[in-house]
């Protein structure tokens, strides 16, 4: 009996929502699933073709460490998905750790995407002596650890403090999404973002980019957009602030975030 292989629309849970000319990708983050960006896609779906998929990562999914040893593997889906759903072209939407995933995609292949607009995206999370990511190595090796001993306790703390702010529906929202992530999976996954470096990726991106930040995020600092605009050499790029504590402004502050995307989508 030959075994059908499962499509990666498929296996990704991949949506088309709206019928507009122009298409939008959007990735969500680590802990994360399609369902974070609900608040933002009616409004896009008015005027774009909206793609949303859910990383290998997510729920009972199969999750391959060898194949995600790095970001490559994860650009390498969100490309292969892209082909098989016959898009030629798009803006490319990531949030936290597919923003860098989004940047390598557009290196290997750069006429798939017209511009990218990142979320709270990093290329490195660890402190160096010319370099604020926002850890010291024994804050990530404390979060490693406890994510492998404690995995559902250190969700319940961790969602409050990466959503930000009071706002107990969006905190909610997230600690759902992250408790669904299998401990082993949201351990490997884990050990890939915070002790990567994808700094030297910058260089290569010759597609426009558009920096969200807020103004308060524990998880990546306010240098960090800085410095990624002055590595991203070949591409010019552009840095927006919206005004909220957190790491989620598409869940905390989704009514800014739609004008910051409105701006990026125009220019």
């Amino acid at each position: 009996m030959v075994m059908q292989k499962t499509s990666l629309s498929a296996s990704m849970n991949a949506k088309i929502i709206g019928t507009g000319d122009e298409t939008l990708v959007l990735a969500h983050g680590y802990g994360g699933d399609q369902s974070l960006w609900e608040k933002i896609i009616p409004c896009l779906a008015e005027k774009y073709q909206v793609v949303v998929f859910d990383w290998s990562f997510v729920g009972e999914s199969s999750y391959d460490p060898t194949k995600y040893s790095s970001f490559d593997g994860f650009a390498d889906d969100l490309v292969g998905l892209m082909d098989e759903m016959s898009i030629k072209s798009c803006v490319f939407v990531g949030h936290s750790m597919s923003g860098m995933i989004g940047c390598i995609a557009s290196v290997k292949r750069p006429f798939l995407f017209k511009k990218l607009i990142l979320i709270g995206a990093s290329p490195r999370y660890l402190n160096s002596e010319d370099y604020e990511g926002g850890f010291e190595p024994p804050e990530i090796e404390q979060l490693l650890s406890t994510i492998e001993t404690n995995f559902q306790p250190w969700a319940s703390g961790f969602a409050p403090l990466a959503v930000g702010g009071k706002d107990t529906l969006a905190i909610d929202k997230f600690e759902k999404t992250l408790k669904k992530m299998c401990p082993q999976v949201a351990l490997d996954v884990a050990k890939v973002i915070f002790l990567s470096d994808n700094r030297h990726v910058l260089e290569q991106v010759n597609v426009p980019c558009t920096l969200i930040c807020t103004t308060n995020d524990i998880v990546v600092p306010s240098s960090v957009p800085h410095y990624m605009q002055k590595r991203l050499v070949k591409s010019k790029s552009v840095i927006e602030v919206i005004d909220v504590d957190g790491h989620f402004p598409h869940l905390t502050a989704h009514v800014e975030l739609l004008e910051v995307l409105g701006k990026a989508l125009d220019s």
